[in-house]
């Protein structure tokens, strides 16, 4: 069962309401807890999905789905500002605003990935 977590700190020259809206952005149905440390919580790839593919950025996703794979999990970073417009955008992890981390499990992590984020070739999602 695929099990996807959510947090993103909140920091003090932040407005937590724009921060929420920007998880919302990326990750609609997503049911976030605020606490002192910023947001949590859980979402599906849904949204995600299809911006990567809006975007035109498969290939890169991709690349990072697999960088942050360890056991049955992968982890990747958001960029939050990116996010407030709806769009996606890969960070480091020590971002000096922090990022939208993104923890995503799976029993066959890879083939949620090949779900997720397809092999493209040519500019596009190679069929299996």
């Amino acid at each position: 069962m695929v099990s996807v977590r959510i947090s993103c700190p909140v920091n003090p020259s932040e407005d937590p309401e724009k921060v929420r809206a920007a998880v919302l952005g990326i990750f609609p149905g997503a049911e976030l807890e605020t606490d002192e440390k910023g947001l949590s919580g859980s979402a599906d790839l849904e949204m995600f999905s299809r911006l990567i593919r809006r975007q035109k950025i498969l290939d890169g996703a991709r690349a990072m789905l697999f960088k942050g794979v360890r056991g049955k999990s992968t982890v990747i970073h958001l960029n939050k500002q990116v996010a407030t417009v709806g769009k996606v955008s890969f960070a480091e992890p020590r971002a000096v605003l922090g990022t939208l981390e993104v923890r995503i499990e799976d029993d066959d992590i890879e083939a949620l990935i090949d779900r997720v984020a397809p092999a493209t070739e040519d500019g596009r999602e190679v069929r299996a």
